[in-house]
């Protein structure tokens, strides 16, 4: 470049490609629970989800975690599997609405390992008495002490080294349907304590054969992947456990981290996003506001209470809830240390995630520290989002209260349960503020 050019700056609208993806712009919609299952309406139920935001105009659109085998794993309610052709099949109705906005869409594979639903959901492991949860080696002390306590119901199964390839396979077989549905890419779910990051943590990690190194359940997913599926785009999440809490002394410190996204970088997949995260499902990943108004809801005290086994446990967990709230720094972009550590050391793009709401923030962000910012629970509060960001360059409505958040343990769909936000969003959809600027 001549003496004295400025490079020109990177913003949200500029486009950029994924694995030999075309992207229209760098905003991404970040992994929700959609709550579709796989009933008769769950296509419909995606469409009307997910739609929305791809005719505002967002380029990627990452559907929420599925799981790869055709039971356990489920993390929560109302989960979708993807692991039957037929069902994946039927989703290429959704796939063509989303490219027929100019939008791309990677669907977001998982398991939950440990932290299936039957390990803490009591009416779950009520209807299924003979469920176990798949482990990478014997849980940790913690979690042993609160099956001990009665707290959790902890039924480990621990992977064989074959079954660990099976369950690999498994991830790849899904990744196969999905394109041949028209999905544009594969996201693994990589943190949240699914099975991903409980290969990846010493925390759960205790293993004697070569998956020791959980980077090998990484690569043996890239594998089955590129064995089912082709050269579709592979892009997965990479977490740091420096949110965990302080009597877990084993877990992913930084430099371990940053180390894990270089070797998948240089492994072949297409693109990371760094998360900071805890070693358990806590509100680490959901950071915000302590959900007063959900968790006082009249409508749902006796679904949290047949979730969590009875109005004590219940209120014990929204005790826990108030507690983590005031723990976790909920500074706007909380991960963007991390995705600027990855990105120093990696040629792929960096995806950035984490209570990000502001436009200009975005902006800033770009270039210095990631290659496209995602926002999650703002879609909940405004599915056509897209439209005030790109178009307008405002700010999310979304206050990271996490109203939206709790009642999707007991199978709620999400959806902002705010009503100084739904007001406001019924106000700017009266004034025509969501239509696409092309359109008016």
């Amino acid at each position: 470049m001549p003496t004295g050019q400025t490079v020109p700056e990177t913003t949200l609208t500029d486009p950029l490609s994924i694995g030999g993806v075309d992207l229209p712009n760098r905003l991404y919609r970040a992994p929700l629970l959609e709550c579709a299952g796989n009933g008769p309406d769950a296509v419909e139920t995606f469409i009307s989800e997910l739609e929305p935001t791809a005719e505002s105009g967002v380029g990627l659109i990452f559907q929420g975690a599925s799981i790869v085998t055709p039971d356990g794993g489920c993390a929560a309610p109302n989960m979708t599997r993807v692991s039957d052709p037929a069902f994946v099949s039927e989703l290429s109705t959704l796939t063509d609405r989303i490219h027929d906005h100019g939008s791309r869409i990677f669907t977001q594979l998982a398991h939950g390992g440990l932290r299936s639903m039957s390990m803490w959901h009591a009416e779950y492991r009520k209807r299924h008495p003979e469920a176990v949860q798949k482990a990478v080696s014997r849980p940790p002390w913690q979690l042993r002490l609160a099956d001990r306590a009665g707290l959790i119901d902890l039924r480990p199964d621990v992977m064989s080294t074959a079954d660990v390839y099976e369950l690999a396979d498994a991830f790849g077989q899904a990744a196969g349907y999905a394109v041949d549905a028209g999905y544009d890419g594969i996201h693994l779910s990589g943190a949240n304590m699914g099975i991903v990051q409980q290969f990846l943590s010493p925390h759960y990690n205790d293993r004697d054969d070569e998956f020791a190194d959980g980077v090998q359940f990484l690569l043996a997913v890239r594998d089955a992947v590129r064995e089912h599926a082709g050269s579709v785009p592979l892009v997965t999440k990479v977490p740091v456990e420096t949110a965990s809490p302080p009597f877990v002394r084993e877990h992913l410190e930084l430099e371990e981290s940053v180390d894990i996204a270089r070797r998948l970088a240089n492994a072949g997949y297409d693109a990371l996003v760094p998360v900071e995260v805890s070693v358990y499902w806590d509100m680490s990943v959901i950071r915000g506001a302590y959900p007063r108004r959900a968790w006082e809801a009249t409508d749902l005290q006796n679904e949290y209470a047949a979730v969590f086994g009875g109005r004590v446990r219940a209120r014990g967990v929204r005790l826990l809830n108030r507690l983590e709230a005031r723990w976790y720094d909920r500074e706007p972009g909380w991960n963007a240390r991390f995705c600027r550590a990855v990105r120093d050391v990696v040629d792929v793009p960096v995806l950035c995630e984490g209570g990000l709401r502001d436009r200009s923030h975005c902006d800033r962000l770009l270039g210095e520290s990631c290659d496209l910012v995602g926002m999650g629970r703002p879609f909940y509060a405004e599915p056509r989002l897209g439209v005030r960001l790109l178009d307008a360059g405002e700010r999310a409505l979304c206050e990271s209260c996490n109203n939206c958040t709790v009642p999707q343990a007991t199978g709620e769909p999400g959806r902002c349960r705010t009503p100084a936000i739904v007001r406001e969003r019924a106000r700017l959809e009266k004034e025509g503020v969501y239509d696409r600027r092309s359109e008016k």
